[in-house]
């Protein structure tokens, strides 16, 4: 079994729908975009959004 990969995207579109993010796994998967440690990628496992919330607040006083 070979190592897992991650790869991030930073800021994607909020619209961004599942069939969309499949398509570009293929695309990166089948025509080898990415050979990290010179491996190539096999096969897409997983895919996540993750969103996060940041609040400022103003600590003068």
């Amino acid at each position: 079994a070979g190592n897992k990969v991650s790869l991030t995207v930073a800021d994607p579109r909020s619209d961004v729908t599942e069939q969309e993010i499949k398509d570009a796994m293929e695309v990166i998967v089948t025509n080898n975009i990415f050979a990290p440690n010179g491996s190539e990628l096999v096969e897409a496992l997983e895919a996540r959004v993750v969103k996060t919330d940041t609040t400022d607040y103003d600590l003068e006083v």
